[in-house]
């Protein structure tokens, strides 16, 4: 840390209590009421502060718009600063939350509550990229960071949609636990998910959207993609679908698309994972087209046909389920009682029911499986005890004109969470109480225990009757699960029905027959009992779960393990109501174990527009959540305490006996203050290490002396620092007149003297310009002296060159008139002479000849200047002349195949095979392996181990029945931590051996009819991947994944014995920088990339989860 840095961070030191708006804790709010509440969120909101406290607990109201709150800076202001110091933020709370979990060991849990569309999922990310940011760094932990964040955007996608109230809204409940090593440092994480709104997948309401995804895919994927899963990009060729709200302003599926599958990778899945994820949500697009029409039989009884089966066509092909096999599961149901099974058909209504409950459990177990899969990946690897962070983003409170089944559960969760959060709230307050040693007063408030025992009461509350309901034989129907509630439940204060025997409901309008009403702590809400009984039952049909375990796919078995024949049971599954309970309750006692952190999200308008705040909205909000309770929890004992430290700090100025320094310890020094401003005794109380004020009028008279004492002390601060001011002032005035004095008059004399300077220069020079002007004169005449006498020497020897120059000319001129006449004459002569011999055939002859002349040249020449007998040699003669052209190329092409034919003629057998092995290898590897160019120059050996005469290796030797083609030493990769074992390389017409380099025993032999496959990389490794026939006894163990320094030698090899046999196929290579080995039962996949040389300029293969290797190739120069 830098040494400004201390002093930077006081400067910007404030209090909770500075310059705040309105009241930034609402437990100091006075007077305390409703419409005060109100009043002091509404004032905040409108100044852009959107956090509130009460006590610990964080109000948050979703600003609908981006605030310059959440920037790095703001992550280090709010680090390592106490809770009351800064005003309220969510990241005081994250702070404070992973600060007590990194220093004190306490386990901690986040609690973020609020209706849809009031902000929980960006709460829930904004604590946890605070903790992110805060944490420690390293390329482990940013991995573990990366791959928490990650797992957001994949969770979204999925369990995510745009409701009337909100365009992003989570359809499910979220907790995370973020676990953390001894240093704070995070090590993964498990999620858990609670009742996801799967009927959402085949029904929605108007203006709403289904799940993310199924518009994310239909938006972003590539074409082959949309291909391959037999989809098209149209929205309204899918009937689960909503046509009116298919294109969200602000959502940008293709782009969202493609973050999460970045997301996907970053978290940890494999390709075909991915690809198998997308098959299902194409599945249940695909299960909603498929439509029933009637068929009566001949005993008169109904039954359903799939009316187009095109689409369970294509469902069956994306799955892998026979066709037939799936019709029949939509057209009949079998019902199975001890030994005795009964079929029945399906009408029409009831085969959609079927369709509709099969598309509902695919999609909701793949979510399941979706978590289960992300918390394999970012689990924790280490088995040492961890901290642990939990969040919690579960839905709040709903109240709506239309109340179901889902509303009751989640009602029922928050009551649970009400009751957990006034527990330990009151907890909290009483061991602060005693470990401060104050005196602890009982506080009375309203305890929902018993509406949570009226609903979850295992003998007589309504989940038990609704269980109990559905698992009675006989007629079940939502009636008589309300009349069973009207028995059982009449007297219960806070239970309301029409049809109970409590008289005084029964002239009550507003509760319909078929509804009942319970008075939760938030208010009373009315729910409407039709659909209760199937909702609870949640039930698919045995014939489908049957039907989808028959498919081929990879996931569809794992989702469906209830369908396996070999494993019926004919218990009936546990109900919706049931598995909720069990689940809550499994998160109360999680959520007891640690220390509670709150946060009340509220939502001010429905609109979901910026600057507006719903009086009725935001009262309604304050009501459900519980908040005035809170707040006179919080209120009920002192309302504000605060350490003695930080208390004496803030009112020092208020006594001159501790101001402007206390010297004794600081709780002496509040005594003395508090003494001095005579503060009634019975308005605070002195803990071990706080003091506490009881009402809040006290804390703000403080407040307001102490305005009035900084607005004093301002003043006295601004009088000293003018006086300081003014006399710095003429001290400088003063210093400047003396320096202003000496530099003048050091100026004059510099003046002064250049004067001086200057005359003395004028002189001398006009003096120096006298004497220069004579001697010039003088060299001057004695120049032009010497010069005449060059001159008149220069023209006599001219006059005599010239002369003698046109004597020489007229000589030549007489000597070429003689050479000319003499070759007339010489001419003439001739030509007198040949006359006769000349005929009419004369000029074909002479061509002829040149002819003839020229190409004899031409040949002698050429053989003088024939090149080498080497086949590589390039080098040919010129070509002499231009109608030689053709000739001279075909002589260049006849030659060359007569020396390679010289040159082929020398070879013996088996080098005739070894240029035939490197001629195979060049068509295999040439610009596909970067291995390659530098294996051309090494010849293929073979035998590297001389097994026939090695002693070492006899034994090995005596037991191969045919002869060795090649024998090597490579590296066996563990899949465990990617580290190789030396083994011997034997290869055979028939079999490849692996062998022990040590003892010799052969470890594994592998028939070269079981090898199906060699895979390799296109970069400079020595890798390769022996895949293996899948049933055949050779795979029982998987596939080998070897390296070599002869990795060409080998192949080519291996691809020749198969290109030479007739009774097996021709061995497959195939190089690529990514692909699958089968080790045992799992698929890894082997990934190659180039980094920087490290260990020297070897290989380096690493494991990076349970289903990827990576080797790591150093990048050539």
């Amino acid at each position: 840390m830098k040494g400004g840095t201390p002093t930077a961070k006081m400067e910007v030191k404030t209090s909770l209590l500075d310059n705040m708006i309105g009241v930034g804790d609402m437990v100091l709010l006075e007077p305390l009421s409703e419409d005060s509440f109100l009043e002091n969120l509404k004032n905040r909101f409108d100044h852009n502060e959107v956090y509130t406290y009460i006590g610990s607990v964080v109000i948050s109201m979703n600003p609908y718009r981006s605030l310059p709150i959440y920037t790095p800076d703001k992550v280090e202001e709010y680090r390592n600063r106490n809770f009351y110091e800064l005003s309220p933020h969510i990241y005081a709370l994250a702070d404070e939350a992973y600060r007590s979990l990194r220093d004190q060991d306490k386990d901690q849990c986040i609690l973020i509550t609020g209706e849809s569309g009031a902000g929980k999922t960006e709460a829930s990310k904004l604590v946890m990229s605070y903790v992110a940011a805060v944490c420690g760094k390293g390329q482990e932990v940013n991995k573990v960071k990366e791959q928490l964040l990650q797992s957001n955007p994949v969770l979204e996608a999925f369990g995510n949609a745009k409701t009337v109230r909100n365009d992003n809204s989570s359809r499910f409940g979220k907790y995370m636990d973020i676990e953390f090593d001894f240093k704070g440092d995070p090590l993964g994480g498990v999620i858990s998910n609670y009742l996801l709104e799967k009927s959402r997948v085949v029904k929605q309401p108007r203006g709403e959207r289904n799940f993310h995804v199924f518009y994310q895919l239909l938006s972003g994927a590539s074409d082959d993609t949309l291909k391959k899963l037999k989809l098209h990009r149209d929205f309204s060729k899918y009937n689960y679908l909503s046509l009116d709200s298919a294109v969200v302003n602000g959502l940008d599926d293709a782009a969202n698309f493609r973050t999460v599958r970045n997301a996907m990778q970053i978290v940890g899945f494999m390709e075909d994972e991915v690809l198998s994820v997308l098959e299902l949500v194409a599945a249940v697009l695909k299960l909603g087209n498929i439509e029933f029409k009637p068929e009566s039989r001949c005993n008169g009884t109904d039954e359903s046909r799939i009316k187009d089966k095109n689409d369970l066509k294509e469902m069956c092909e994306l799955l892998g389920i026979e066709q037939s096999v799936l019709e029949r599961a939509f057209s009949y149901r079998t019902v199975e009682a001890k030994m005795e099974k009964v079929s029945t058909t399906l009408n029409v209504a009831q085969a959609y029911y079927a369709r509709d409950a099969l598309a509902k459990n695919l999609y909701s177990r793949l979510f399941s499986w979706l978590v289960s899969r992300i918390n394999e990946s970012i689990k924790a690897q280490t088995k040492t005890r961890h901290k642990v962070m939990g969040v919690l983003d579960i839905y709040g409170f709903e109240i709506f004109e239309d109340n179901s089944f889902e509303q009751f559960i989640i009602n029922y969760c928050n009551e649970k969470l009400q009751q957990i959060f006034i527990e330990l709230t009151l907890r909290e307050e009483q061991e602060e109480y005693v470990r401060e040693g104050i005196e602890w007063t009982n506080i009375e408030y309203f305890n929902n225990a018993v509406i949570c025992d009226l609903i979850e009461n295992n003998q007589n509350g309504i989940l038990a009757m609704l269980d109990e309901e559905c698992l009675r034989p006989g007629t079940v129907t939502d009636e008589t699960f309300l009349d069973k509630l009207n028995t059982i439940c009449a007297e219960h204060q806070h239970f309301e029905s029409r049809l109970s025997k409590n008289s005084k409901f029964l002239n009550d309008h507003s509760l319909p027959h078929s509804c009942f009403r319970i008075q939760h702590y938030a208010g009373k809400v009315l729910y409407r009992v039709e659909g209760f009984v199937d909702k609870n039952n949640d039930l698919l049909y045995r014939d489908l779960s049957q039907a989808m375990y028959k498919a081929n796919h990879s996931l569809i078995k794992q989702l469906f393990p209830e369908g396996n024949p070999t494993k019926v049971n004919l218990k009936r599954p546990p109900t919706a109501g049931f598995q909720f309970r069990a689940s809550v309750g499994t998160l109360m006692r999680n959520l007891q174990t640690k220390n509670p952190n709150y946060i009340r999200c509220i939502k001010p308008n429905d609109k979901k527009a910026s600057h507006i705040f719903t009086d009725s909205l935001v009262r309604h909000q304050v009501r459900y959540l519980g908040l005035m309770e809170n707040v006179r929890v919080r209120r009920a004992g002192y309302a504000f305490r605060q350490a003695y430290e930080p208390c004496l700090e803030r009112y020092k100025m208020l006594c001159k006996r501790t101001w402007p320094h206390w010297r004794g310890p600081a709780r002496e020094g509040v005594e003395v203050l508090m003494a001095d401003l005579q503060v009634p005794v019975e308005e605070f109380s002195y803990g071990r290490s706080k003091i506490f004020i009881r009402n809040p009028r006290t804390l703000f008279l403080l407040e307001e002396r102490r305005r009035q004492c900084l607005h004093d002390l301002a003043t006295l601060i601004q009088k000293i620092y003018r006086g300081w001011k003014c006399r710095s002032q003429f001290l400088l005035l003063k210093k400047s007149q003396i320096v202003v004095a000496a530099w003048y008059r050091r100026y004059a004399q510099q003046k002064k003297y250049q004067r001086i300077k200057s005359a003395t220069t004028v002189v001398q020079s006009y003096t120096r310009g006298w004497q220069a002007r004579k001697l010039l004169r003088e060299l001057k005449y004695q120049k032009r002296c010497e010069e005449a006498v060059t001159t008149i020497a220069a023209y006599w020897h001219g006059t005599q060159a010239r002369m003698e120059l046109r004597r020489l000319k007229q000589e030549a001129r007489n000597k070429h008139a003689v050479t000319v006449i003499w070759a007339y004459w010489q001419g003439t002569k001739v030509r007198r002479e040949y006359r006769k011999f000349f005929r009419a055939n004369a000029g074909k002859k002479i061509y002829d000849f040149t002819i003839q002349r020229i190409m004899q040249k031409y040949f002698l020449g050429l053989k003088s200047t024939m090149p080498s007998m080497s086949p590589i040699d390039k080098n040919w003669p010129a070509r002499p002349y231009l109608f030689l052209d053709g000739v001279h190329t075909e002589l260049r092409r006849i030659f060359h195949l007569w020396r390679c034919k010289k040159y082929r003629s020398q070879f013996t057998e088996e080098k005739k095979a070894v240029y035939e092995e490197k001629l195979e290898a060049s068509e295999i590897f040439k610009d596909k392996k970067a291995l390659y160019p530098s294996s051309v120059s090494q010849p293929f050996k073979g035998d590297y181990l001389e097994i026939s005469k090695n002693p070492k290796y006899q034994k090995l030797s005596s037991a191969m029945d045919e002869k060795v083609l090649l024998a090597d030493v490579v590296n066996k990769i563990n899949r465990a931590n990617g580290k190789g074992t030396a083994r011997i390389f034997l290869l055979t017409k028939k079999s490849v051996v692996l062998a022990d380099q040590k003892t010799g025993q052969v470890k594994a032999s592998v028939p070269l009819p079981d090898l199906t496959s060699v895979s390799v990389s296109t970069q400079s490794d020595g890798f390769f991947a022996l895949k293996l026939k899948e049933g055949s006894a050779s795979a029982v163990k998987g596939d080998f994944l070897l390296s070599s320094e002869h990795l060409i030698e080998i192949i080519t090899k291996l691809h020749r014995i198969g290109a030479t046999a007739a009774d097996r196929e021709q061995l497959n290579i195939d190089i690529s920088d990514e692909f699958l080995v089968q080790f045992k039962q799992d698929k890894v996949c082997v990934k190659f990339i180039q980094g920087a040389p490290k260990n020297g300029n070897s290989v380096s293969c690493k494991r990076k989860n349970n289903r990827l290797l990576e080797v790591s190739v150093p990048t050539t120069a």
